[in-house]
């Protein structure tokens, strides 16, 4: 039986790629305190052992999956990048190409001084960096290099070997160092540096939300009082009674008719007003000194709740609170705004700044979020259909542009086909978030491009050099491991540093931007837990976007520098 299934196999390739994707997403799915091997270096380790039975892939599998991985990266951090690289998050992009250069020169003189080959350098790279893209930009380098194709398969088998064995601590001691040492090092007390920051831009800590009994935002209806302060006044006038608190009249009822609440319409004794708010003023304020009522038809006003695709170039970095202030925002409330390629929520504050690319959930009466979407861009309709025609084209348009190879004297340069597509995800990203007319991919899409398209790759790289990696351990040995060690912590060292001296990032986000340019979304979680907010991830997006990107294409870089 056994040995029917080993056959089965080697006959059979694609099985055992399956085979390796579902032992490793199982697998990878495991975590003790948010940590864990995750998908991909448990889809390498199945991939590793099942490829021990000796199993053969031929056919362009493997560079079509990463071609198709590399774009959906750069689809999603496409608006981020230009953003970071062209406007106001240049401070941020600056850090991360330096703290980008950091990994790569750590990795580099420790393969150095280690001794290692190029194959067990870009492991060492890819594995305490977490970077799993660049093994794909390395193999492409490694292949032109032009060495026999014994020695060429030597590199390569040794390089899953590296990244594997570096892996763990690359991501367990990334979150370590920032989370646990990052504090202490920088003399940070981050949860008093969050409310600090969270003080100083109005805003403050919210509990509750969806899936719980409370509502941040609710529409209550109050009889106005005989003496009441907003008898005699317009709607805009009593509005205005409360300063600094964004509460709007959406209808009253005056002599038992119900009437749509228009700025200058005036407020009697003994009117019924439907007032939408927070749930704090509305109790706070307004309850002391109206009576409240259960009119269920005054209060039965269409609302919605409605997500919308930041597009226009007006509010294009502006802060909430100066949208705020423009007619299209009135009787809209702010519940998420969602940023960057992993979907980073971002803090609702008076001086948040909305960028094109964002998404952002309003609610209010539907006609309000309706003047509201039109101002901020369009609204982003649930959908499970993506553009392939555009997925296929733009690929293929990175990917040739990639192929074309110039020659510097007799040094032949070339982005790759690898490289290719990347630049074409990010200039296609960028191009959607400006003219969302074209381009569609469901989020969902660009999870299984980003995810599926990688491990498909790692699962093949896996299985061609299993056989090669029991005596590849064997030979670099326990060493390696503390090389991972250092490769990782001494880049993120440096970056707290430099972060918080250097570009004086506000102690807040200054964690938040090191674990962006590094591209470790467990460290960031850890952060997050560590400041009891959501403030460190102001600085990830824009340093994730540049990291990713950089930290990809050093994978290249590295063979370059290391032959």
């Amino acid at each position: 039986m056994i040995d029917w299934f080993f056959q089965t196999l080697r006959t059979y390739p694609e099985i055992a790629i399956f085979l390796s994707l579902g032992l490793g997403y199982y697998f990878g799915s495991f975590t003790y305190k948010g940590l864990g091997l995750g998908a991909v270096t448990a889809t390498l380790i199945a991939a590793v052992i099942i490829g021990q039975i000796g199993i053969t892939i031929s056919g362009p599998l493997k560079p079509v999956f990463f071609l198709m991985f590399l774009f959906a990266i750069g689809y999603g951090v496409g608006p981020q990048f230009v953003r970071g690289i062209a406007q106001d998050g240049v401070p941020q992009a600056i850090f991360a190409a330096v703290v980008c250069v950091f990994c790569l020169g750590a990795a580099y003189f420790g393969a150095k001084i280690a001794g290692y080959d190029v194959g067990s350098a870009t492991g060492l790279y890819a594995g305490s960096q977490t970077i799993s893209a660049s093994m794909g930009l390395a193999t492409d380098a490694i292949n032109r290099l032009g060495l026999p194709a014994d020695e060429s398969k030597k590199l390569l088998d040794a390089m899953p070997v590296a990244y594997a064995v570096t892996y763990i601590f690359g991501t367990v001691g990334s979150a370590i160092v920032l989370a646990l040492l990052g504090p202490a090092l920088l003399g940070i007390d981050l949860e008093a540096a969050c409310k600090r920051y969270e003080e100083e831009h109005g805003g403050k800590k919210q509990t509750g939300g969806p899936g719980t009994a409370w509502h941040q935002f609710e529409l209550r209806a109050y009889r106005v009082r005989e003496r009441g302060p907003a008898v005699g006044k317009t709607v805009q006038e009593a509005e205005a009674l409360i300063p600094d608190q964004r509460v709007f009249i959406q209808r009253l009822r005056q002599d038992g008719v119900i009437k749509e609440a228009l700025a200058d319409t005036v407020i009697h004794a003994g009117d019924i007003v439907a007032v939408a708010g927070r749930r704090d003023v509305l109790v706070r304020l307004i309850g002391e000194q109206a009576e409240e009522v259960d009119d269920r038809e005054l209060l039965a006003v269409p609302i919605e709740g409605v997500d919308v695709y930041v597009t226009s170039k007006e509010v294009d970095g502006k802060t909430l609170e100066e949208l705020a202030k423009t007619p299209s925002a009135r009787g809209i409330f702010l519940r998420k705004i969602t940023r960057g390629a992993i979907a980073t929520d971002i803090p609702i504050l008076p001086g948040t700044k909305l960028n094109r690319g964002d998404i952002v959930t309003l609610v209010g009466r539907t006609p309000d979020t309706a003047a509201a979407t039109k101002m901020l861009g369009r609204p982003d309709r649930a959908t499970d259909v993506a553009d392939v025609a555009f997925i296929g084209a733009a690929i293929a348009i990175g990917a040739l542009v990639g192929a074309l190879v110039y020659k510097v004297g007799s040094v032949p340069l070339t982005l790759s086909t690898s490289g290719g597509a990347l630049i074409s995800g990010l200039f296609f990203g960028w191009l959607r978030s400006v003219h969302p007319t074209f381009g569609r991919i469901p989020s969902s899409t660009v999870w299984f491009m980003n995810s599926v398209g990688l491990n498909m790759f790692i699962a093949v790289v896996g299985i061609a050099s299993g056989p090669g990696f029991v005596a590849g351990l064997q030979k670099l040995g326990f060493s390696l491991f503390l090389w991972g060690v250092a490769v990782t912590t001494v880049p993120l060292i440096l970056a707290m540093y430099v972060g918080k001296y250097v570009f004086r990032f506000h102690d807040a986000i200054v964690l938040g931007c090191c674990s962006g340019a590094r591209t470790t979304t467990a460290s960031l979680g850890m952060i997050n837990d560590r400041a009891k907010s959501q403030i460190p991830g102001l600085g990830y997006t824009v340093t994730y976007a540049v990291g990713n990107t950089l930290l990809t294409i050093w994978g290249m870089v590295l063979v370059m520098l290391m032959t």
